[in-house]
């Protein structure tokens, strides 16, 4: 059985200077969790909620991010600052946080290398660290993101200049890409291209604003039903779908980029006057090195069992959020639901059981389709439709849904999520 819960001890902790926390990483820790996102604090929030009190958080940024919201400051709805909030203020108390990052694990002797030298022994190990933006993965994108007319919501200092790019542009070429690799919020990279058009619809010079937009996909969205709507939002806004291509190569002084098309092969350089572009992703590169990365995963994201979370391995180990390597869409829903599962299954192995929590793939991806109109895909393995919301039709865009995404979502996040009520 589990442990029954017990009062919450605070952070133990030695102050650094400036405030920051740090805990000693010498001992043995009975649960290390790796990444201070919001996969690896729901998680910790969950064993503490269950009893567990020897917690340890491994996370070397001192900011927590509300991602979801980066879309909306690209399109002018949000402000970047409502979006952040002190990691230590996330931390659930009674969890240890070492300040460090992460720089390998050996599962065999179950130890996580830290930078500074320094090892730590762990008895059960939650994988969370998320992904990595890899902007060198498109030739010439690291060297023209951030500068003249390029920028992505997919980074915190280049959103707010996706909207300061929108706002400004009258007439011209506006690009918006998808990358080939799996990646956070899937549907993000078109529903800017659906924001900017709207603006630009109101501001009367959409007509004098070319849109393409770049999907590597067969369709819009992998779930036909939802494709087929988007399909009429992209004809209603005159935006170019160009399928089955992503973006190959950039040059941000002549501003142009390539777009290749795989399905007959063939490339197109295409000037611009903005670009938004998102960087292909990946798992961080020490897990790819690492015995924990999925050989089937050519981004070298960490294996899980699709279902118990469990490393296939390694029965001490569990993975969840971006760094999983799970046939589901990398969204902030689907954290929210994997995040009971893992905190369950890892509850059963440390009483001796077999996991008997199962994840059944749900994600769920808010489809931003104007300033004030939304979709709501959720959906599971199978690709079935789920919705939060039976009584209403999901294929049609609402307001109320766009409200709940901008005003409801984030309460929940800080207030629900992150404290393990939700």
């Amino acid at each position: 059985m589990a442990a029954s819960p017990s009062p919450s001890p605070k952070r133990s902790a030695s102050p650094a200077p400036g405030g920051t926390s740090i805990t000693p990483v010498s001992g043995r820790h009975r649960v290390a969790v790796i990444g201070g996102g919001s996969a690896g604090i729901s998680v910790a929030a969950r064993l503490r909620r269950a009893g567990v009190s020897d917690i340890t958080l491994i996370e070397p940024s001192d900011t927590h991010w509300y991602q979801p919201l980066w879309t909306l400051v690209g399109g002018g709805q949000a402000l970047l600052h409502a979006t952040r909030r002190p990691e230590a203020s996330v931390i659930p108390d009674g969890v240890r946080w070492i300040r460090r990052h992460a720089l390998a694990v050996d599962p065999d002797t179950r130890t996580v290398n830290l930078s500074g030298d320094d090892q730590l022994t762990y008895e059960h190990l939650v994988m969370a660290p998320g992904l990595q933006l890899d902007w060198g993965g498109v030739p010439g994108l690291a060297e023209a993101v951030g500068h003249d007319r390029v920028s992505s919501n997919y980074a915190p200092e280049y959103a707010p200049r996706t909207w300061d790019l929108i706002k400004n542009m009258r007439s011209g070429t506006a690009v918006f890409t998808h990358p080939a690799t799996p990646l956070k919020c899937g549907g993000a990279p078109q529903k800017i291209a659906y924001l900017a058009a709207d603006h630009w619809r109101r501001q009367k010079v959409l007509d004098d604003i070319r849109i393409i937009l770049v999907i590597p996909d067969p369709a819009m969205f992998k779930v036909p039903a939802w494709s087929q709507v988007l399909e009429k939002v992209a004809a209603r806004y005159g935006i170019e779908v160009r399928l089955r291509s992503e973006m190959t190569d950039v040059d941000g002084d002549a501003r142009e980029l390539t777009v290749t098309d795989h399905a007959n092969g063939t490339k197109e350089t295409i000037g611009y006057d903005l670009l938004h572009a998102v960087p292909p992703q990946s798992a961080p590169d020490w897990i790819k090195a690492g015995p924990l990365a999925d050989p089937a995963s050519p981004q070298g994201f960490v294996t899980a069992d699709k279902h118990t979370l469990q490393h296939p391995s390694y029965d001490s180990v569990f993975a969840l959020g971006d760094v999983a390597n799970l046939p589901t869409s990398k969204t902030g829903a689907a954290v929210r639901k994997q995040a009971p599962v893992v905190a369950g299954n890892l509850l059963d192995v440390m009483n001796g059981r077999a996991p008997s929590h199962r994840y059944d793939g749900y994600t769920s991806c808010p489809l931003v389709t104007a300033r004030d109109r939304m979709l709501l895909a959720e959906f599971d393995y199978d690709l079935n439709p789920t919705p939060s919301f039976p009584l209403l039709d999901p294929f049609k865009e609402r307001r109320t849904m766009w409200l709940f995404k901008r005003y409801g979502l984030p309460p929940v996040y800080w207030h629900g999520m992150l404290t393990g009520r939700l």
